[in-house]
C-alpha cells in the first residue's frame, strides 16, 4: 500500500509539474532584422528599440497622443533660466542583478552616456554638464545652456537606466550581458536566430505583466514572418507589408495594429566621404537632379498600394513641425536633365546605392533605380545586409544609401544626429554653418512658433542641399494573433509588452 501511495504521489507530482510548464506562457515575436548590440549607450537600430521596450526602462515614456508620461521617474521640474532639471526617480525599484536604482545608478547611466567613446547617445545629451544627487532618489541635470528636447530625449535610449554593478564588471562586453531594470530579463542571444528574455520577477510594475517569456526572432523575409505568424509559430510580427493588409484582415485568427510613423525613409546621400568623388558629391546640382527624377506618390502607390504618405521633410506633412512652405516638388525630369548640365556632368550618371535588404526596401530602390534612369542616373543597387550596411555609412563606402529612422517625438530627434557637423550617424557627412547654428538654437527655445521658424531656415538649407532626400513616412503596420490581448501600436513603433495577454 505505502509503495502505491508513492506511486500516486509521484504521477500527481508529474501532472501537477506538467500542467505547470503547460500554463508558462511564451510571446514570439518576429523582427525584420537582427539588432544590434544590445546596450542602450550604444545601439542604433530601430529593431533594436524594439527588444530594448521589454529589456530597459526608460525616466520617461509616451502615451498614445505623443504625452510624455513617468516611467522610472515620477516626475520632472525645469529652473526659470532652463539650466537645471530637476527628476525625482520611482522608489522600490531594482535591476535584474538585484542591485537597486536610486539617484547613484541613474547618474551613472546618464554620465556613462555621456563619456563613453563610442557612445551614440552623447549628442542626444549634447547640452547636459553634468549630473549632481540630491538625495537618494532625487537627481538634477544642470546644463551647459537651455535644452529643449531634454526630457523628449529620455523618453527613449538616453534614458534607459543600466545596472553599474554590470555595467563595471561586463566592461566593453556589456551588449552581450545586458541588465536593466525593464520588465524582462536577458536569458541568451544566438545570433540572427534568437533573443530570449524571462519575466523579471521583482519589476515595480509586475502585476501588468502576464506573459512569462519572450522569444525575438530576426526573419528578414517578410513573406515568411506572415506565413510564420499564420501557421502559429509567431504570435506577432513587425513590418508587415502593405500589400499583405488585406490578407491578415481577411484572416479571423490575426489582428492589425497601425499608425503613421514619426521617422521617415530616405536616401542618404555621400556628401564629404566619397573617396570616389562621385558627381552626387561634388555638386548640389546632381543632388537636386535626382530628386527631381522620383515620384514618391507613385512609390507609395506601386509598392505600398497607397497606404504610406509621401513626404520631403524630416517630419510627415500632418506633424506640427512641417514646413508647409516647401512642398513635395512634382517629379520634373526636364529639370533633372537640365540640372546635371549645368553641373556639367554627362549622363549616365553612375552611383553606388547600397540598400539594405528587405522586401520592401529593395522594391522602392528597384522604383528610384527606374526613375533616376530616366533622368540620366546609372542607380547600381547594392543589397547589403543592414548592420553590414551600417559599419559601410560609418565609414563613408557608398554613394547613396537606402536608410530609415523610426522617428522621435520631438523634431530635433529626426534632424540633429543626420544633419549636424560631425554628429555620429551624419552619415552624408554634410557640413554647413548655418545649419548647425538652427539646430543649436533649436534647441534653446521652448515655444513651438520660435522653434519652427528656426527650423523653417533649417529646411531650406537641407532642401537646397539635399545631403538627405527624404521620400515617406510608413504606416507602421504590426499583425498579430487574436489570442494576444491588449496590444495598442503607437507612432514611435516599439512593442511594448507591459500588460499584454496571451489566451
Amino acid at each position: 500500500m505505502k509503495i502505491l501511495r508513492l506511486a500516486a504521489a509521484a504521477a500527481a507530482l508529474f501532472v501537477s509539474l506538467q500542467a505547470s510548464v503547460q500554463a508558462q506562457t511564451t510571446l514570439r515575436i518576429g523582427l525584420a532584422e537582427d539588432p544590434d548590440i544590445l546596450d542602450p549607450t550604444l545601439g542604433r537600430t530601430y529593431v533594436g528599440r524594439i527588444v530594448f521596450a521589454s529589456l530597459c526602462d526608460k525616466l520617461f515614456d509616451i502615451d498614445e497622443k505623443l504625452n510624455i508620461v513617468p516611467q522610472l521617474a515620477l516626475s520632472q521640474e525645469t529652473s526659470a533660466d532652463g539650466k537645471e532639471v530637476t527628476i525625482r526617480l520611482r522608489p522600490g525599484v531594482k535591476f535584474h542583478d538585484g542591485e537597486p536604482f536610486n539617484a547613484e545608478a541613474a547618474k551613472f547611466s546618464l554620465d556613462r552616456h555621456l563619456t563613453l567613446p563610442t557612445s551614440f547617445r552623447k549628442p542626444e545629451l549634447a547640452a547636459l554638464d553634468h549630473v549632481d544627487v540630491v538625495d537618494p532618489l532625487t537627481i538634477k541635470l544642470v546644463l551647459k545652456t537651455p535644452f529643449s528636447p531634454l526630457i523628449a530625449q529620455l523618453t527613449d535610449r538616453a534614458g534607459m537606466m543600466i545596472s553599474p554593478k554590470a555595467a563595471k564588471e561586463e566592461g566593453d562586453k556589456f551588449g552581450l550581458h545586458p541588465v536593466c531594470a525593464g520588465p524582462y530579463k536577458f536569458v541568451e542571444r544566438v545570433q540572427q536566430d534568437r533573443i530570449v528574455f524571462e519575466k523579471f520577477a521583482d519589476y515595480w510594475n509586475k502585476d501588468n505583466i502576464q506573459i512569462d517569456r519572450i522569444v525575438y526572432l530576426p526573419l528578414v523575409d517578410a513573406t515568411v514572418r506572415l506565413a510564420n505568424l499564420k501557421s502559429g509559430g509567431l504570435d506577432l510580427i513587425e513590418r508587415l507589408l502593405a500589400t499583405d493588409i488585406k490578407s491578415v484582415q481577411a484572416d479571423p485568427k490575426l489582428k492589425l495594429s497601425s499608425a503613421i510613423e514619426l521617422g521617415y525613409q530616405g536616401v542618404t546621400l555621400n556628401v564629404g566621404k566619397d573617396k570616389a568623388k562621385g558627381a552626387l558629391s561634388q555638386s548640389a546640382k546632381v543632388r537636386q537632379a535626382l530628386d527631381l527624377s522620383i515620384d514618391r506618390e507613385a512609390i507609395n502607390q506601386v509598392v505600398f498600394n497607397g497606404e504610406f504618405k509621401p513626404g520631403n521633410q524630416w517630419v510627415n506633412p500632418d506633424h506640427p513641425y512641417y514646413q508647409k512652405a516647401f512642398p513635395v516638388r512634382p517629379r520634373d525630369i526636364a529639370k533633372a536633365k537640365a540640372l546635371l548640365k549645368e553641373a556639367g556632368v554627362a549622363a549616365p550618371v553612375g552611383v553606388d546605392f547600397m540598400v539594405p535588404k528587405g522586401a520592401e526596401t529593395e522594391a522602392v530602390a528597384q522604383v528610384i533605380q527606374s526613375m533616376a534612369a530616366e533622368a540620366g542616373f546609372d542607380m547600381k543597387i547594392r543589397v547589403t545586409e543592414f548592420a553590414t550596411s551600417l559599419k559601410q555609412a560609418e565609414a563613408g563606402e557608398y554613394q547613396a544609401y537606402m536608410l530609415a529612422w523610426s522617428g522621435r517625438i520631438d523634431p530635433d530627434g529626426n534632424s540633429y544626429i543626420f544633419l549636424k557637423t560631425g554628429a555620429p550617424q551624419n552619415y552624408s557627412t554634410w557640413s554647413n554653418p548655418e545649419a548647425d547654428k538652427a539646430l543649436d538654437d533649436a534647441r534653446l527655445v521652448t515655444d513651438q512658433s520660435q522653434r519652427k521658424a528656426i527650423y523653417e531656415k533649417l529646411t531650406k538649407l537641407a532642401l537646397d542641399e539635399e545631403p538627405l532626400l527624404y521620400i515617406y513616412h510608413r504606416r507602421i503596420l504590426i499583425a498579430h494573433t487574436t489570442r494576444l490581448e491588449g496590444y495598442k501600436q503607437m507612432p514611435d513603433g516599439l512593442v511594448r509588452v507591459v500588460g499584454l495577454k496571451l489566451k
